[in-house]
């Protein structure tokens, strides 16, 4: 057959995924704060011989290598969109930023838990005013980013009892990024809380017990993203919803029945599905296809149909 009359069956597996995200121009300008905010206190450290804001200009290099695993994954998924060798599409490469993310996250919880765990086993003087100073421009530089990442058309992070098919249409890279600088924020904040409390009122404890709080608060962040982007990963069976509206859709009359019904996520709020239909009066794929509702987020569909015999 010639090429030109195949064209008709043939799509693109790229799904969009080829168009630059919303949180990409957002996540740049986040790397850039963080770079800048990261310089000024390195210098600052290495010039006034202090090592809080030298060790806070280390943190907030960290976290600026984090996203910037963020922005990678953003470029490499739209450039290689139309690459053959990916299946169906770079979509979870957007997925597997999140992944990343999260899995650093983990790390900086644990570092944090450490980290505090032997300060309050063994207490450090404190310079509560330079530290104060310190956590509180941290705070304005992650406050003014937590809100250029803010994801204001989603759900909280916090609640795990969502229907699934939320969770797969996050922007997971958008959402891993903005966790850290939300995970940043909320260290400065307990720290400048803490500070205030040691300064005013000696009890020096309080810093390593806010920084054992935070570490709390920012692992179940990770494990909650690292939950709902290693389902993807795993091409775990998607929405109970959409499934649902299938059955209803092609079971209609009782003649089809769906023997077989697969459906992942390709991509943010993009499902691929394979289904396999038992039918008594068997018709052509895209007949099944044309009963199926438009709204349905499925953009690469398979469809194969068996004739049911009453003798087996």
């Amino acid at each position: 057959m010639k090429d030109d009359v195949l064209a008709r069956w043939r799509h693109s597996h790229s799904f969009g995924q080829d168009r630059k995200r919303p949180g990409e121009a957002r996540t740049f300008i986040v790397i850039a704060l963080t770079a800048s905010m990261m310089l000024v206190e390195i210098v600052g450290g290495i010039v006034f011989g202090s090592m809080a804001l030298l060790a806070d200009g280390l943190h907030m290099g960290s976290h600026a290598v984090a996203l910037s695993i963020n922005a990678f994954a953003y470029i490499y998924a739209r450039r290689h969109a139309h690459n053959a060798r990916f299946s169906f599409g770079t979509g979870k490469v957007n997925t597997l930023g999140g992944y990343t993310g999260a899995i650093l996250l983990a790390l900086f919880a644990a570092l944090m838990a450490w980290e505090s765990l032997i300060r309050l086993l063994n207490p450090v003087e404190i310079a509560f005013n330079q530290a104060i100073w310190v956590a509180s421009i941290g705070l304005l530089v992650n406050g003014a980013s937590v809100f250029i990442l803010g994801e204001h058309h989603e759900h909280s992070h916090d609640h795990e009892d969502h229907h699934d098919h939320h969770d797969h249409h996050h922007d997971h890279n958008l959402r891993s990024a903005y966790l850290h600088v939300l995970a940043d924020a909320l260290t400065s904040l307990l720290a400048i809380f803490a500070l205030l409390i040691g300064k005013y009122f000696g009890a020096v404890w309080m810093d390593p017990v806010m920084g054992i709080v935070g570490a709390i608060l920012v692992s179940r962040w990770s494990l909650s993203l690292l939950k709902s982007t290693s389902a993807i990963l795993l091409d775990e069976q998607g929405s109970q919803d959409i499934t649902q509206h299938i059955h209803e859709a092609i079971e209609f009359n009782g003649d089809h029945r769906i023997v077989d019904l697969h459906l992942w996520t390709v991509g943010p709020g993009i499902y691929a599905s394979v289904l396999s239909i038992v039918s008594r009066s068997p018709a052509e794929p895209r007949y099944f296809k044309s009963l199926l509702p438009e709204n349905l987020p499925i953009q690469h569909i398979s469809i194969e149909v068996h004739s049911y015999d009453e003798d087996g």
